[in-house]
């Protein structure tokens, strides 16, 4: 046995040399069974491995074709063997009518279910056959359906997302299923105190249209059926109004599969909404938690069309804890120093522990937005967690420190290419961005932005905002 074992090793150290002899001297059987493998520390022969991708990969830019109805399809290609398409619809809760309040939050629980031309379980079942992941969402200002899957499968990606985008079916015993999961919904977000207080402060802080409700309200609920759905599809999802974006995906392949199911949409006038009015305004809502929960919000106008308020805003909210506070990993603070190092966010929880929690929020849109603060303290310190909220606005008000600046430029900046990362917010930015500019901007373009922001900026933007009205939403005991 042991003259065995010793010609064994002779063999690998002829193969080998004499490195990691160690690990095949276990047992006999253990040299047995290694010996019939090809050692790892070598490529093996024989076999040819394709070029390694640079340390630097370039994305490709992005391109923009105009259908002569006026819908945009625009792509970017990428190095990943996925790719994701979205169809985004410039007609958010901001286009409601009192008539049909609550259509945008019933539409993106409707999606992908039956089309003219395929029932909900065909839908499903492609969709698995390839793998793929399909997402809806809604927002203020628009409705977004994306598709993921690997290239391959572009064609199909493609005709499936139109179908089910163009040709909803609206079935009424559909949308009395999914009303019911609206009243759910509705039932549990009325008990999430975020979700709640950031929903209270666009409702009593704008009047008119940007004061609707991401979800509809119970009321809108009784009135809301396939006709009404009908009305605002026919009426907003128009070709101007609709950019289909891809990531991962040539231009002229996409353009090849989407022109023939797109070009025939309707081209009618963009119907302009009613510009932001800020008012300002206060909400309360009784609790029995024994915490009270708080937001103090004020609008910098302008929104994304005033771009460098609006990058000045992203970073001020990394400076005061954008974010949630206990979110260590988050895009907020990850690839840089944690929020106890970046940002003072974290200084009311460390002196004050009877506040429970406490983080800066954003809301930007076209024309408009807001900025706040949200926290949570027991129901007796509520008063005092107030001021100091209050003395933590009004010290950004002056020139705050320039390591603190540049760390939530950083983190900033991280969390913008850390987003980018995933193809569906790729592809998302794209359509977001044409929506919003006509054009896809270079990421470079906003990083060179957070760049050039200094103390001073900080100090007027935070001034600025300062100057508008408060809203202040709390909800919880003692109010």
């Amino acid at each position: 046995m042991y003259t065995t074992a010793s010609s064994r090793l002779r063999a690998l150290k002829t193969r080998t040399g004499c490195r990691g002899l160690a690990r095949y001297a276990s047992t006999s059987a253990a040299a047995t069974k290694s010996s019939s493998l090809p050692p790892l520390d070598f490529p093996l022969e024989n076999i040819v491995l394709p070029p390694p991708l640079p340390d630097s990969v370039e994305l490709g830019k992005t391109k923009i074709t105009t259908l002569p109805n006026g819908l945009r399809i625009a792509s970017e290609t990428s190095a990943n063997p996925a790719a994701s398409i979205g169809l985004y619809v410039d007609a958010g809760s901001i286009y409601e009518s009192p008539a049909s309040y609550g259509a945008t939050h019933l539409l993106e629980r409707m999606a992908f279910k039956t089309t003219t031309n395929r029932s909900h379980l065909r839908v499903v079942r492609e969709v698995e056959a390839i793998g793929g992941n399909i997402t809806a969402s809604s927002s203020r200002e628009r409705m977004s359906y994306t598709y993921g899957a690997l290239k391959t499968y572009v064609p199909q990606m493609v005709e499936l997302l139109v179908d089910c985008v163009r040709n909803q079916a609206l079935l009424d015993w559909e949308v009395n299923e999914q009303l019911l999961k609206v009243r759910a919904e509705i039932s549990e977000y009325s008990k999430n105190p975020h979700h709640l207080l950031l929903e209270a402060i666009h409702s009593t802080g704008y009047s008119g249209a940007y004061a609707n409700g991401l979800l509809a309200s119970e009321a809108a609920v009784s009135r809301l059926n396939s006709n009404v759905l009908e009305n605002f599809v026919s009426e907003h999802y128009t070709a101007p109004r609709i950019v289909l974006a891809a990531s991962g995906v040539e231009h002229e392949k996409l353009l090849e599969y989407a022109e023939p199911l797109l070009s025939d949409m309707p081209k009618d006038s963009k119907p302009v909404p009613a510009k932001p009015t800020y008012t300002g305004g206060d909400f309360r809502r009784q609790g029995d938690s024994g915490l009270t929960h708080f937001a103090m919000a004020f609008e910098l106008p302008g929104g994304w069309t005033k771009e460098k308020d609006a990058m000045t805003l992203n970073v001020l909210k990394m400076l005061l804890g954008g974010g949630r506070s206990f979110s260590a990993g988050s895009p907020f603070s990850a690839s840089g120093p944690g929020k106890v190092y970046l940002t003072s966010g974290l200084g009311p929880l460390k002196e004050h522990p009877q506040i429970r929690s406490f983080s800066a929020f954003s809301s930007i849109y076209n024309h408009t937005g807001l900025f706040g603060i949200q926290a949570t303290a027991e129901t007796k310190s509520a008063p005092e967690a107030m001021d100091i909220v209050c003395r933590e606005l009004i010290a950004v008000t002056s020139p705050v420190d320039k390591v603190k600046l540049n760390r939530a430029k950083q983190a900033t900046k991280s969390a913008i290419l850390m987003n980018l990362e995933s193809r569906v917010n790729a592809s998302e930015d794209i359509g977001k961005q044409i929506l919003t500019y006509g054009e896809r901007k270079p990421v470079e373009q906003f990083l060179n932005a957070v760049d050039q922001i200094t103390a001073n900026d900080i100090a007027t933007v935070a001034k600025k905002l300062f100057s508008s009205p408060l809203t202040l939403a709390c909800y919880g005991d003692g109010n």
